[in-house]
């Protein structure tokens, strides 16, 4: 045995706690590490005079070496007596990252090593080594942090890095998702059509009978109030319950469970919370110092509102004094330059790229590869195939040039110099959950949702510049992610240096505009050539852009995210009616109606505790704000929509007059009319589109089978002179025959028209796929027909007339001029774009 006697420590010596000091002083650091970057220096400075802080929030740029900041600040953390140290990440993939990173610094650190557990290790447990561990670990429920009944691993001091990205598996980890092939799914469902709500909702029906993918049904809170006990104790049967569930969600979940969501989809039963109870993790509660880092905080509501800090904001935001640590980046956006550009084109552009530069795409999901297989890409990687770390190390290693494709891994991966010249977004990323997917349909502007997509595009950008030195170039493609940037103000999520970059590009592209007006794909990707060939001009002014921006300091929170929060935190309590009050001073405070009538139901649940009946008037209420909100018991006061005053041209023009970039216009009409197709896509979106695309030629629209339920119809406009066209939707159908059903629920359609607005004029329209109705269908004479070629035809003429009055004349005159031209103007529509229909003959 040798002992290393320059290790051992004399009485009374001074312990190094200061982190640049300490970096200094590593005696076996490699030779890349000699000094420390300018921004780690600041960082450590900060963080060292704050550091008796309980919370610290640490923002640095990809690339700028945050992950040494944070292991000399554990380190400094163990030397100052403050241990245990954790090193918390999103997964394994980076927990290797950091480990590797810290041997090449000379820094002792514990990680699970085949049957040996990282907590296990000797000098961990001696406050000798930081832990590094990703966040399943942290946060489960069966944490050695917390969740045991004794014995738990006290916590120090803590790092969470890439916090973004721990949010959605802390999310994950508060959500019970239950397949609906199981017996479980049927047994729940069964305890929920008990109820007449339930039982008469057409959604939930198809939902389970139909087995219909397009539809998510939320159970109504009063539902789930009385039943959620009985859904426990189902929940809680070994004979039911899924391996993962007992163990390790619901020991979090249970105390909460009397307010939980429950979505139920034809594929899970999905359950969630209101918030995130993380102080049941108590080690990482008691922590005496909590460190979060990340690359892109520029909203902090999101991760302020699930790790419930409180603190005096201003004192624990740390930064580097300048963004110019970060590398470059060209970002261009072909769709937005030209609406007329096609997928198929872009995809096409990247794979010749790929023949001299490596191009990383990533995407939404599996089902998104299958739009690049014709291509034959390189190498399609992800964590659920196990082959995401085999693959990046080909990239990293030079064994690849060509185009490869990412599955859902929008952070944690290191693609630096060559492993990737050209990055891609393609499309916007999926929601977290099904929960998400139905607060959208009622809040289609929800910040919180708007931010995590906003986020994960940025996290995604960032993979391909790793360092100052380092470039790149980003495409992002989608209509529907542009128009989340570009004309839903995704962008506002942005950090200020991607902000700064994107400013820059903006620019960029305007010449390219002012010189080709509408250019084409090649000439958009040769923009990308001043960055991949080494342009100095380009590197001059990209560096100039960047060199005097400073961190924005200032802390980004949104009121109703946390007005949720502090709902959430009363209701922890049992202290519903206090939920309900912070609720209400929320709405006080709120001018968009949507979120209004969103936080509305909210207060709603809280009230059912106490007052049945006041909390369905609230519902009622609720739905005066925002008619897409929860329908009450009794059905609610009904509100007959008429056509606009203005007429349907100065609609159009108020319609315009939100959007001050024209092509930016132009893509949100695209994405609009790309939802309007016959497919398996939901029926929500398709429904929502019609009413959308109506509106962009001035007439008003609605959903009343989704407002009023029971006969309803899909959609309702009124297209002035007390005319009124009544819409079923069956995009889903590929049948040649109009089925007997599918007539009857048009006919139910029109006599809830009769029944709410008497003796007004109307024209029943029914989207099929065929005008055909089979011998066993009663249709009434006056249906009307829209056929996929019809729709088709529609499209065609709403595309026309946007461009038109876009980029050419938008006076009165000519926006009447050209409605009339396409068909487009009140009755002329139904005259042009339904037919009649035909009986089949025996």
């Amino acid at each position: 045995m040798f002992i290393d006697f320059s290790k051992l420590k004399l009485s009374g010596e001074e312990i190094i706690i200061n982190p640049r000091d300490i970096f200094m002083s590593l005696p076996s650091k490699e030779k890349e590490y000699m000094y420390p970057r300018d921004v780690q220096t600041e960082v450590w400075k900060q963080w060292f005079e704050k550091r008796d802080n309980k919370n610290s929030i640490i923002k640095m740029n990809t690339g700028s070496g945050k992950t040494i900041v944070g292991l000399l600040i554990l380190q400094s953390c163990l030397n100052e007596g403050k241990g245990p140290a954790v090193y918390v990440v999103p997964d394994n993939f980076l927990v290797s990252q950091v480990c590797n990173e810290a041997k090449k610094l000379g820094i002792s650190v514990a990680c699970d090593d085949g049957e040996v557990k990282g907590e296990e290790d000797y000098n961990f447990r001696m406050n000798r080594a930081i832990l590094v561990t990703n966040i399943y670990k942290l946060v489960n429920g069966k944490s050695i942090f917390g969740q045991r009944q004794t014995n738990n691993i006290r916590i120090g001091s803590i790092i969470i890095d890439d916090v973004h990205a721990c949010l959605d598996v802390i999310e994950k980890q508060h959500t019970i998702s239950i397949d609906s092939s199981s017996e479980l799914y049927t047994k729940i469902t069964n305890i929920i059509l008990k109820h007449n709500e339930a039982k008469n909702n057409n959604d939930l029906n198809d939902i389970i009978k139909l087995k219909d993918p397009r539809y998510n049904y939320l159970v109504p809170f009063w539902i789930w109030q009385k039943e959620n006990n009985c859904i426990y104790e189902l929940i809680c049967n070994a004979q039911y319950s899924y391996e993962d569930i007992m163990p390790f969600k619901m020991p979090l979940m249970r105390d909460n469970w009397k307010t939980a969501n429950c979505v139920i989809s034809a594929n899970a039963i999905e359950i969630t919370l209101k918030g995130i109870p993380i102080d049941k993790i108590t080690s990482f509660e008691e922590a005496e110092r909590r460190i979060f880092m990340s690359a892109t905080l520029a909203d902090d509501s999101a991760f302020v509102s699930t790790m419930g800090i409180k603190d005096d904001f201003s004192r624990i935001i740390i930064t580097p004094e300048k963004v110019n640590d970060i590398g470059e980046r060209l970002i261009i956006f072909p769709e937005l330059l030209n609406p007329s550009i096609k997928e198929d084109d872009i995809k096409h552009e990247l794979k010749e790229k790929s023949k001299q530069y490596n191009v990383v795409v990533i995407v939404p999901s599996f089902e998104r590869v299958s739009f690049w297989k014709d291509i034959e890409p390189n190498q399609v990687l992800s964590s659920k195939d196990g082959n995401l770390e085999s693959g990046i190390e080909k990239l990293k290693n030079g064994e690849l040039i060509g185009l490869s494709i990412l599955v859902n891994k929008y952070d944690g991966i290191d693609l630096p110099d060559n492993s990737c010249r050209i990055l891609v977004i393609d499309g916007l990323p999926n929601m977290r959950n099904s929960y998400d997917i139905v607060i959208q349909g009622i809040d289609s502007n929800n910040k919180r949702i708007y931010c995590d997509q906003a986020q994960k595009i940025e996290q995604g950008m960032g993979r391909g510049v790793r360092s100052y030195n380092d470039y790149c170039a980003v495409v992002l493609m989608g209509k529907r992610l542009v128009d989340v940037i570009i004309n839903q103000n995704g962008k506002d999520f942005f950090s200020i240096a991607t902000l700064k970059q994107l400013e820059l590009s903006r620019q960029i592209w305007n010449q390219l505009n002012s010189e080709k007006n509408n250019p084409n794909v090649n000439e958009i990707f040769a923009l990308l050539d001043y960055v991949l060939e080494r342009n100095d001009e380009w590197i001059s002014v990209n560096k100039s852009h960047l060199a005097s921006i400073a961190y924005d300091n200032a802390v980004k929170i949104d009121s109703t995210i946390m007005a949720m929060r502090k709902a959430f935190e009363e209701e922890c309590k049992g202290n519903y009616n206090e939920s309900y009050n912070i609720l209400q001073d929320e709405v006080r405070k709120t001018n968009d109606l949507k979120t209004k009538g969103l936080l509305m139901q909210y207060m709603a649940e809280y009230k059912n505790f106490a007052n049945t009946a006041e909390a369905q008037e609230l519902l009622i209420a609720a739905r005066e704000s925002n008619p897409m909100v929860m329908k009450p018991i009794e059905g609610i006061q009904f509100s007959k929509m008429i056509s606009s005053k203005n007429g349907q041209v100065q609609d159009v023009i108020q319609y315009l007059s939100n959007y001050s970039d024209k092509n930016g216009y132009i893509l949100h009409v695209y994405n609009i009319l790309d939802k309007l197709i016959f497919s398996d896509q939901s029926a929500n979106i398709f429904e929502q589109a019609i009413s959308d695309v109506f509106e962009i030629i001035g007439i008003s629209a609605s959903r009343p089978e989704k407002q009023f339920g029971g006969e309803a119809p899909d959609n309702l406009l009124a297209i002035g002179n007390g005319e009124y066209i009544i819409i079923e939707c069956k995009s889903r159908s590929t049948v040649e025959v109009i089925s007997k059903s599918d007539c009857a629920q048009l006919l139910s359609s029109i006599q809830w028209f009769k029944t709410k607005y008497l003796h007004e004029k109307y024209i029943p329209v029914l989207i099929h796929n065929s005008n055909i109705f089979g011998k066993e269908a009663s249709p009434s004479p006056d249906m009307k027909i829209m056929t996929p070629e019809l729709l088709e035809n529609f499209k065609s003429a709403v595309q026309k007339f946007a461009v038109s009055i876009i980029y050419g004349d938008s006076t009165n005159n000519n926006i009447e001029k050209q409605l009339k031209a396409n068909s487009l103007l009140g009755k002329q529509i139904f005259d042009s774009y339904t037919s009649s229909f035909r009986i089949k003959e025996c």
